[in-house]
Parts: C-alpha cells; sequence; structure tokens
C-alpha cells in the first residue's frame, strides 16, 4: 500500500515573512490583549512593526497638540496609557507565546508621547514630530543604558519600561535641539 502522497507547497502562493512561521496561526489574533498591544493588528505589518508604533505616537501627540489639550491632561493620559500598557503587553505576550513580540506596538505608540512632554504642544513643527520619531527608534533599537537592563525586566513592565528609557533618550535628544535653536 502506497503512502499518501504530500503535496508541494503552491510557489505562488505567499510565503511567512522571515523570522514567522506557522506559528503566527497559533497567535489568538482576536484575543482583546493581542488586539490593544497590537494596536488593533498593526503590529502585524511585516517590516518594522515598531517603526509603525512610534508613527502612531507621533500621530496621538500631534493630535493632542492640534486640539490644544492642557498639558496636565495630555500628560495624565500619556500615563494612563504607559500604565495600562504593563498588564496588556504582559497578556498579550503570554498569549503570543514570547517574551517581547516584534508585533507588540503599544509600547512604542505609548512612550513616543512620554518622551515629547518635554516640547510644549506651541512647539511641536513638524522638524520636532521627525527628530523625535528618529531619535527614538534610534534609541530604543540601539538601547543604550538603561534601556538594554530595562528590556531584560520580565513581563509586561520590561516591554514597556525599555521604551520608557527609549523615550527620556529622545527627550534629552530634543530638549538639546531647542537649546542649539535647531527648532
Amino acid at each position: 500500500m502506497a503512502s499518501p502522497r504530500v503535496p508541494e507547497p503552491d510557489a505562488r502562493l505567499p510565503r511567512p515573512a522571515a523570522g514567522s512561521s506557522a506559528r503566527s496561526a497559533e497567535i489568538p489574533w482576536g484575543d482583546p490583549a493581542v488586539v490593544l498591544a497590537t494596536c488593533g493588528w498593526l503590529g502585524r505589518f511585516p517590516i518594522a512593526p515598531g517603526t509603525v508604533g512610534a508613527a502612531l505616537g507621533i500621530g496621538l501627540s500631534a493630535a493632542a497638540a492640534a486640539a490644544g489639550m492642557p498639558p496636565p491632561l495630555e500628560g495624565a493620559l500619556i500615563l494612563i496609557a504607559c500604565a495600562v500598557g504593563i498588564p496588556v503587553c504582559d497578556s498579550a505576550a503570554r498569549r503570543m507565546g514570547s517574551g517581547d513580540p516584534g508585533g507588540i506596538i503599544w509600547d512604542e505608540m505609548a512612550s513616543v508621547p512620554l518622551g515629547l512632554l518635554v516640547v510644549p504642544a506651541a512647539d511641536r513643527t513638524p522638524m520636532v514630530f521627525l527628530a523625535a520619531f528618529v531619535l527614538h527608534r534610534i534609541f530604543d533599537i540601539w538601547k543604550p543604558f538603561p534601556c538594554r537592563q530595562l528590556d531584560r525586566v520580565d513581563g509586561g513592565l520590561g516591554i514597556m519600561a525599555d521604551d520608557w528609557g527609549a523615550a527620556a533618550w529622545m527627550a534629552l535628544g530634543l530638549a538639546i535641539g531647542a537649546r542649539a535653536g535647531c527648532w
């Protein structure tokens, strides 16, 4: 009796992105924590999802500035987003089966506006937003002290904390740029 023939994969179908696999099919994408942590599945973007999260953070900060949101309210909302991110990212990471899955972008989305709090809303020009975006991405990827150490903290706190460190470095860069008259 001949064994059944296993069909070859169809070369016309898209293959999983590098670093992903059939594991993606096992992720409970409809789980509320996963939906929130991936910012409505935007974290599924196949190339540099953290960059998408940082862009979302820029958009939120720009919206708050354009709306004339009072700084104490803006700060409170950002702190709430950061605090909520700890259990949301923790829960999503456990469901996604990884310590800090790349698809979780809540951390970037919440930390970019946190770092932008050093710039008054009226001074948040396109150049400032561009500098903030680039600086945050550099520091989030490079992970200078203490970002790398914070990244080693387990769970949602570690997922969020390294980005808070990147936001602190970003804020320092923005403050130096403002002092130097760059914007």
